[in-house]
């Protein structure tokens, strides 16, 4: 069969990404509000009055109209056409460096990745939070196209399953562990005065101990262990800090000692606190996404005193998201990335004395960005300056 002519495809893949773009909006608009994204149609945020087809055109709508709603003249903003062309421009570079006639539904698994990153950094950028409803189907999404089209990272393709699982785990438990030693050093070393029941923070630096010397699958074991024990005791059982982040600090430092591999041993240990992260972000989203919300839950318990925090869960979780798509290396290198960016921006903003209300959401987007467009070539740079 003669294969489809590239300006084809990548004129389609615009488009397709110019339509999602406008989808990609009511996402930003509707999940931080708890709203559902099929119901009630399309309609102006101002007047209430549904939109007609001809109102929902991609960019050539929002500039017929001039910007304004045609029912109330309120203004629209610039933001929707532009979502809708880096939506349409993205799509249409994923379908250049990713053919589907060479990836299939790996190219489609991509795009719908971009789709998570585009509207999760719209959404920090707002609210400064990352919704669930993004991140943790997004790591499932990213572990189902992994079976369904990976092709094996060493081939120079996209991750197998086993790559994906991988590489969410490492992405979640890297960011994880960041937080959770730089939250001890907020804290100065003491131990949190409010502990999360009966799985948290805790129980996911229990699994990082125990995963640097026994491998994840212990290390989840351990951590789910101690959150049975909460829900038996119907309250928090504490596992001391001192012991868990103490304890895998030194490990690490010492393992050598012991004859272990110290890269195998921060493996480990980062993909334990990863799974046990990602099961902590699933067992509260269940909890505080459905179970409260329909119980009727009040502010004042969904605004509970919380400890200082070094990093916030939402990009544990979108890490984790990174890692499903991209594999190991690439979510290593979306966060190296990211870091960068961060701290370009940060100089910029200095210089200019301005204040940098960012959170790293969209730092991690842009990264991932990076690693699935050039996360090979980035590789093999850092391997040149290795010398390896």
């Amino acid at each position: 069969m003669e294969l489809l002519p590239l300006p084809f495809i990548l004129f389609s893949a615009l488009l397709f990404g110019l339509l999602v773009g406008s989808f990609t909006n009511v996402l930003i608009w509707r999940l931080p509000r708890g709203e559902s994204i099929s119901f009630p149609p399309s309609h102006c945020p101002h007047c209430d009055h549904a939109l007609a087809p001809k109102d929902l055109v991609p960019v050539l709508s929002w500039l017929s109209l001039g910007g304004k709603c045609r029912y109330c003249r309120a203004p629209i903003k610039r933001r929707y056409p532009v979502v809708e062309v880096i939506s349409g421009v993205a799509y249409a570079l994923i379908a250049y460096f990713y053919p589907p006639a060479a990836y299939g539904l790996g190219t489609l698994g991509l795009m719908l990745f971009f789709t998570i990153l585009l509207a999760g950094s719209a959404i920090d950028l707002d609210t400064y939070t990352i919704p669930d409803e993004l991140t943790l189907p997004g790591v499932s999404l990213g572990l189902g196209f992994a079976a369904l089209a990976g092709s094996g990272l060493a081939n120079g393709g996209l991750p197998n399953f086993a790559e994906a699982l991988a590489g969410a785990l490492t992405g979640a438990g890297l960011l994880m562990t960041i937080d959770l030693i730089g939250s001890w050093v907020l804290r100065r070393f003491r131990e949190r005065q409010y502990p999360d029941t009966p799985i948290g923070h805790q129980q996911i630096a229990l699994a990082l101990l125990v995963s640097a010397w026994a491998g994840p699958l212990w290390g989840l074991g351990a951590a789910l262990l101690s959150a049975m024990v909460n829900a038996g005791a119907r309250r928090v059982v504490r596992v001391p800090e001192l012991l868990t982040l103490g304890g895998a600090l030194l490990s690490l430092a010492l393992g050598v000692n012991f004859g272990r591999d110290p890269l195998a041993m921060v493996s480990g240990a980062l993909q334990g606190a990863g799974a046990a992260a990602l099961i902590a972000g699933l067992y509260w989203w269940i909890q505080y996404g459905f179970v409260q919300k329909q119980a009727g839950a009040t502010e004042a318990e969904e605004d509970a005193p919380f400890d200082p925090s070094a990093m916030g869960f939402g990009d544990v979780k979108l890490a984790g998201a990174i890692g499903a798509f991209l594999g190991v290396s690439g979510v290593l290198v979306s966060i190296g990335a990211a870091i960068f960016a961060g701290a370009i921006l940060g100089v910029i903003q200095m210089a200019m004395k301005a204040e940098n209300r960012l959170k790293f959401g969209p730092y991690l987007a842009i990264g991932a960005v990076v690693a699935m467009l050039w996360g090979d070539s980035v590789v093999e740079w850092y391997k040149g300056l290795l010398g390896m």
